[in-house]
């Protein structure tokens, strides 16, 4: 039998929502950055459902959103790419029982991040149990210095390379956040001391948080876990608290990896 050089025949059954979701992926990885815009005009189809395609493809790890409304491949499509950004294999896999069991326990949100350039990408999180929670932001990109975990992984790097990361100062992120790059400096030096972050509403209006870094067997900072809570119900006293269960996690976490 002959193998076909020509392009394969189109199914006889309807795979109309896979087969959107697919040309979605491949958009990605050729163009990669799309908008709901985008993908409604090349597909053909309302904006509503480009949204929840794209959705979709954030949640499975496909696709990320930056603070822009940008998406952009994520890590399950980097990781098929061969990209050197993508996170150890197993991390998520790992970390998700731990980032649970914590969400039960503190009864707040708890999220998984990477350090991207002076970003934190969000990889994964859990929900908390209350009516009023933070919710999580998987595949969202924000400035590293405004965020806690970010701040966590910040800390952890050279001073060289810190600096390297910021050739042109601090980007305007946040009225809470650090203004300039030594103010930064000054503020990591006292989450090296704790071994964690805070992020008293630097990331979002209304919301606290606490985070700290995931070290590998060989000490190296692979990752960051944070757990966030509205501000009305968390002072800082009460991030302070969390931070404890929150250590123990990310210890879990790398003795797993």
């Amino acid at each position: 039998m002959e193998n076909s050089t020509g392009p394969s025949p189109s199914p006889s059954y309807p795979v109309s929502a896979a087969g959107n979701a697919l040309r979605v992926v491949r958009l990605l990885h050729e163009l990669d950055e799309l908008r709901v815009m985008d993908v409604a005009d090349r597909l053909g189809v309302a904006r509503s459902t480009a949204h929840r395609i794209l959705a979709m493809l954030v949640f499975e790890g496909f696709a990320m959103q930056d603070r822009h409304k940008v998406y952009r491949p994520g890590p399950a499509l980097q990781a098929i790419r061969g990209s050197h950004a993508a996170p150890p294999p197993d991390l998520i896999t790992i970390a998700h029982p731990h980032l649970r069991r914590l969400a039960d326990t503190v009864r707040e949100t708890t999220h998984l991040m990477v350090l991207e350039g002076n970003g934190a990408r969000f990889l994964d999180g859990v929900e908390g149990p209350q009516a009023l929670r933070v919710s999580y932001r998987t595949g969202t990109l924000l400035p590293a210095h405004a965020t806690s975990g970010g701040k966590a992984m910040l800390a952890a790097l050279p001073a060289d390379r810190l600096r390297a990361l910021y050739p042109n100062g601090l980007p305007e992120d946040g009225a809470r956040a650090p203004k300039d790059f030594e103010s930064l400096v000054n503020e990591l030096v006292s989450v090296r001391r704790h071994g964690y972050a805070l992020n008293l509403q630097e990331s979002e209006r209304g919301v606290h948080a606490v985070g700290a870094c995931v070290r590998d067997h060989a000490g190296t900072v692979v990752a960051a876990v944070a757990v966030a809570a509205p501000s009305v119900r968390c002072t800082r006293a009460r991030l302070t608290e969390l931070s404890q269960p929150l250590l123990t996690a990310v210890q879990d976490i790398g003795q797993g990896l």
